[in-house]
C-alpha cells in the first residue's frame, strides 16, 4: 500500500517527524561511556508516552523477525546495525552507537536513525563510514520531487556508497510510511535511475543508507532481530523520514528543541 496525504496529515506528519528527531538528539546527548543500552530504551519510552506517542516497535511482529520486538527503540553498537535489540550492555568509550527510533503521533508515523561516536576515543574509519551513510542520505534527498522515480533515489544513494568504496547490501533499505511504518514502496540502496514508482506529492519516504565497513553481508543475533556485520566489522546507519512537496522533498525528522 502507498499512501497519499492530504494537507491536514502532512502538517501532522510534520509534528510527529520533529518529535522523533527530537527525542533521538536527547537520547544522544544523554548517551555516554557507561550508559547501559536498557536505560536508552527506557529513557525512549519515557519520551514518547510523555509526548502522547505510540512506539512502532513494541508490538512490531513482522515475517523476519522472531515475536514482538518488545523494546522502544533499536540500539546498535559497533557491528550491529539493523534492528538491534536492546539489552543488557554498557557503552564502552569508542564505542560506534546507532538509534533508530519510529513512532505514531496521531495517526501518522515517522522513522529516523543516527549513528555516532560514544566518548573520546575514536576508531580509525568510524567518522568516514557515518559520513557517507549522511552524504548518501542528502543525495538521495536531493532528487526526491514529484515525477522523479525511486530508482533515482536508490542510484543516488547507490552511487555515493559505491564510490567510497563501500559494498551495498540489498536486503534491507527504505520504504513508504504513513499511517503505518512500513509500507510500499520499498527503496532500496542502489539501483537504477528512471525505474521504479514515480513519486507524488503527498507521499512520505523514509530513506536509510547503512554500511558495512568491509562487506555486504549480515548475520543474526540469537534474539532473532539484531542484524549484524558477518565479519564483525563496524557499522553505520543514517535516516530521515521526508515527505514529497511541489518544490521538492522536505526533511520530516529535524529535531525541533529539547523534549522531556
Amino acid at each position: 500500500m502507498i499512501e497519499i496525504l492530504n494537507d491536514e496529515e502532512l502538517a501532522r506528519a510534520a509534528v510527529t517527524g520533529q518529535l522523533v528527531g527530537s527525542i533521538l538528539q536527547e537520547l544522544r546527548s544523554r548517551a555516554g561511556v557507561g550508559t547501559n543500552l536498557l536505560e536508552i530504551d527506557q529513557w525512549a519510552r519515557s519520551l514518547i508516552l510523555e509526548a502522547g506517542a505510540t512506539s512502532c516497535y513494541v508490538d512490531y511482529a513482522p515475517s523476519f523477525g522472531r515475536g514482538p520486538f518488545g523494546h522502544y527503540i533499536c540500539t546498535g553498537v559497533n557491528d550491529a546495525v539493523l534492528h538491534a535489540k536492546p539489552h543488557d550492555y554498557r557503552l564502552a568509550d569508542g564505542d560506534l552507537l546507532t538509534l533508530d527510533l519510529a513512532i505514531v503521533k496521531d495517526g501518522v508515523a515517522a522513522d529516523a536513525a543516527i549513528s555516532f561516536s560514544v566518548g573520546a576515543a575514536r576508531e580509525a574509519g568510524d567518522e568516514a563510514l557515518i559520513a557517507v551513510t549522511e552524504q548518501a542520505l542528502a543525495a538521495a534527498i536531493d532528487v526526491a520531487r514529484p515525477g522523479a522515480r525511486i530508482g533515482d533515489i536508490s542510484h543516488a544513494i547507490g552511487t555515493v556508497l559505491a564510490s567510497a568504496g563501500y559494498e551495498i547490501n540489498m536486503e534491507f533499505g527504505g520504504h513508504g510510511i504513513g499511517s503505518t511504518m512500513h509500507q510500499d514502496p520499498h527503496v532500496a540502496n542502489d539501483g537504477r535511475p528512471g525505474r521504479g514508482v514515480r513519486l507524488r506529492r503527498g507521499m512520505l519516504l523514509a530513506i536509510e543508507p547503512w554500511v558495512m565497513a568491509d562487506t555486504n553481508q549480515l548475520i543474526v543475533d540469537d534474539d532473532g532481530w539484531t542484524l549484524r556485520s558477518a565479519t564483525g566489522c563496524r557499522t553505520a546507519h543514517s535516516e530521515h523520514t521526508i515527505a514529497i512537496l511541489e518544490g521538492g522533498a522536505r526533511i520530516l525528522t529535524i529535531p525541533a528543541g529539547p523534549v522531556g
